[in-house]
């Protein structure tokens, strides 16, 4: 590898959320034990944004207040074309400082209270929150787990896509937590649903750029002008860089009408601009972190591969579901006969700090995502104290 994917980044004491969270479950934690929970990476920053970002502040630089460049539009619009076959213009790009936020505003911007919004569970659960925070009404679509795979209900999708009272639904492509990356044919589906319904789509596409070798991640907004023109794509480079600490996302609404109700709901929570930084640094993935991506896309897959092969072989009672996007591995304990609690308290004792499945809706409980984005050898010991803990 160019990059160095294997030396840890020691966050324990610099304000990380994830080691944070861990702390809260454990404050008494052995050195070694690292989170694999909060989906960043503990991994080195890459380079051509680390040195991008020194060479821009030694310059006359300003951190006031700052508007998105033409550099910074061009940017964003040559990734989406270049890596996703997506055209997107400059007026349908708005600015968020994240995509949960822009899932809140869409909520509110598209929905009056006690209205429905339709998701696919288990789902990533801050689309709960923005939900039920907001006084809508959250309604599930479980996805139908084939014991090997997960897929969609479309006849409890297109039932429900029925009601007068269900206005929204919110898709997670790739799909968070089970790894779901779904196909044209899929995504034509829910297209045709939601347009039959009048129903408002929020796609939020924030792991778009890490898909496993096989699959092809489509924006559904990509699939005709219909759908783009009811269609609210969420995308960020947080996921793909690891740069979530810069907090900076590219909402895409082609309507115009939409796209106004989206900015007065940015306007009501005071939301104007994004910080000077996260500007460039966005500029600086987009237009140079290719190369960097595809390696750490490969560090992905190799984890998986590792996390595939030590299940199979040490822990054949826990079933790994395929991972074809994001780099959060979905596992199923239920043959282990421990309730969710239990498996907690299990997981806990192993100094394992996943997230818990049941975070992410009743579907998963008995479940744990792991985030596989950090060293192997990280990865290695972690298991190795599930084997012990489980074995």
């Amino acid at each position: 590898m160019k990059y160095d994917f294997e030396r840890l980044i020691d966050r324990s004491e610099k304000g990380s959320s994830k080691w944070n969270l861990m702390k809260e479950k454990n404050s008494v934690i052995p050195d070694n034990i690292v989170p694999l929970s909060v989906a960043d990476a503990d991994i080195s920053l890459a380079p051509e944004i680390k040195n991008g970002l020194i060479e821009f502040l030694k310059n006359d630089v300003v951190l006031g207040y700052t508007d998105p460049t033409d550099k910074y539009y061009q940017s964003v619009i040559n990734w989406m074309e270049k890596r996703h076959n997506y055209k997107i213009k400059k007026e349908w790009i708005v600015i968020s400082n994240g995509i949960v936020p822009a899932l809140f505003d869409a909520v509110n911007a598209y929905t009056n209270e006690n209205d429905g919004v339709i998701v696919f569970t288990p789902v990533y659960y801050p689309f709960y929150q923005a939900i039920k925070t907001n006084n809508r009404k959250i309604v599930k679509c479980p996805l139908i787990d084939q014991n090997t795979n997960y897929t969609i209900d479309f006849k409890k999708f297109s039932l429900l896509a029925q009601k007068s009272e269900n206005k929204m639904m919110i898709l997670c492509n790739p799909h968070n937590p089970v790894g779901r990356v779904w196909q044209k044919e899929e995504l034509e589906k829910i297209a045709k649903i939601c347009l039959d319904n009048d129903l408002i789509l929020v796609s939020d596409e924030i792991h778009e750029d890490l898909i496993m070798p096989g699959h092809i991640h489509f924006p559904i907004a990509a699939l005709n002008d219909e759908i783009a023109n009811r269609t609210i794509t969420c995308t960020a480079p947080s996921k793909s860089f690891n740069l979530a600490g810069m907090q900076a996302s590219n909402i895409i609404i082609k309507d115009p009408d939409l796209k106004s109700k989206f900015i007065l709901q940015q306007e009501k929570r005071c939301f104007h601009s994004l910080n000077t930084i996260a500007y460039e640094t966005t500029i600086l993935a987009y237009d140079k972190g290719e190369t960097w991506l595809e390696e750490f896309k490969k560090l992905i897959n190799k984890n998986y591969q590792l996390l595939v092969d030590y299940i199979n072989q040490n822990l054949p009672q826990i079933k790994v579901y395929p991972l074809q996007g994001t780099y959060l591995a979905w596992l199923d304990f239920r043959n282990l006969g421990y309730d969710h609690h239990e498996l907690e308290k299990k997981m806990i004792n192993a100094n394992l700090y996943l997230d818990e499945g049941y975070l992410f809706g009743e579907e998963g409980k008995g479940f744990e995502r792991i985030n596989i984005a950090c060293p192997t050898n990280i990865l290695l010991e972690s298991l190795k104290r599930l084997k012990k803990e489980f074995a």
